[in-house]
């Protein structure tokens, strides 16, 4: 009788413990909601200058606004967790890691083409602090923790957002010229044909050798002799690939959104505001709530669906968007 009386409140504790650990899990890989960027730049920027009249303020305030969402949404950065219940899921540090490969994109691009005139003129001083910073591992513990490093880098863009918003201040700039944004859309254009590309690996396809196709003098380090090439993701890293996609659209949707209030006389210049409209617009429809518990993956025309297919379908024609938009902005 007395091992029962002991047993008993241990297993109640225990389920307790059970439940309390799936309950945290559940509300720490819930995505976060968007934010409103001209909101965020208004509460970032300092003064009372209206953001919209401050070329590259939005922008930055965004780029502060995703990696500060990364550090303090419910749960914080799950990306290094060693302890559960975060060490137990997957699906919000791969969203995590998506929304951070968007920030270090944008964050170099604002390193080496925004905030300069040309090849030759200097870095600004805290993007070049801020860059490296976001590219710090995703996956480090302590000694130092992630956490620490990518406050660092948000730390170097609030000095340069402060710095961009002084009127006194002539040598901190942000030049919205259209090979700028250009520059910055082409290395969004290969994130998501990447993303596209693995998506829709996960049924399983063959997919015709092209990589050396209209150059005859090309060659490459490893000669690939089938004309034929199959690409399938494993079964268990189907659901990682989804949430990363999600996390990287979810990041780029604000980053976009930004870039329509920064370089709008550009677009408007080159009649381009229904082009990102539309890219956004198809960015956002990845971002529709996932009914089902688990990330499906249907074959074809099967009963079952394949959520990983149809958030392929959004990147991809927010891609084939991008590009058209890119010819748009070369144009005279």
């Amino acid at each position: 009788m007395k091992r029962r009386y002991i047993a008993g409140p241990a297993g109640i504790a225990v389920a307790v413990i059970v439940i309390v650990l799936v309950g945290l899990g559940w509300y720490w890989s819930r995505s976060p909601e968007p934010f409103e960027v001209i909101a965020k730049a208004r509460d970032t920027v300092p003064g009372d200058t209206d953001p919209a009249t401050i070329p590259g303020s939005v922008t930055v305030s965004a780029l502060m606004g995703v990696a500060s969402t990364l550090l303090d949404k419910p749960g914080g950065y799950l990306g290094n967790d060693v302890t559960p219940p975060s060490v137990l899921l997957d699906n919000m540090p791969r969203w995590e890691f998506g929304a951070l490969v968007q920030v270090r994109d944008l964050a170099q691009a604002l390193r080496n083409d925004m905030s300069r005139s040309r090849s030759q003129s200097s870095e600004d001083t805290d993007l070049a602090i801020a860059e490296p910073q976001f590219n710090f591992p995703a996956d480090s513990w302590m000694f130092p923790a992630s956490e620490s490093e990518y406050r660092k880098g948000i730390k170097a863009l609030d000095r340069y957002l402060t710095r961009l918003a002084n009127p006194d201040d002539s040598n901190t700039q942000f030049y919205a010229r259209a090979d700028n944004l250009n520059e910055w859309l082409g290395v969004v254009n290969k994130r998501l044909g990447s993303l596209a590309q693995r998506l829709s690996a996960s049924v399983g396809e063959y997919r015709f050798n092209v990589d050396l196709a209209g150059d005859p003098s090309a060659r490459q380090s490893t000669p690939k002799h089938s004309q034929q090439i199959r690409t399938e993701t494993p079964w268990l890293e189907i659901d990682d690939v989804f949430y990363e996609a999600r996390g990287s659209t979810w990041a780029l949707v604000h980053f976009l959104r930004a870039a329509r209030v920064d370089f709008r006389d550009v677009l408007e210049d080159k009649n381009a505001e229904a082009s990102l409209d539309q890219i956004i617009q198809a960015l956002e429809q990845t971002q529709r709530p996932l009914w089902s518990p688990t990330v499906l993956n249907g074959d074809g025309y099967g009963v079952l669906a394949n959520h990983s297919l149809t958030i392929a379908s959004y990147i991809a024609r927010a891609n084939a968007a991008i590009i058209e938009l890119q010819q748009l902005l070369t144009r005279g």
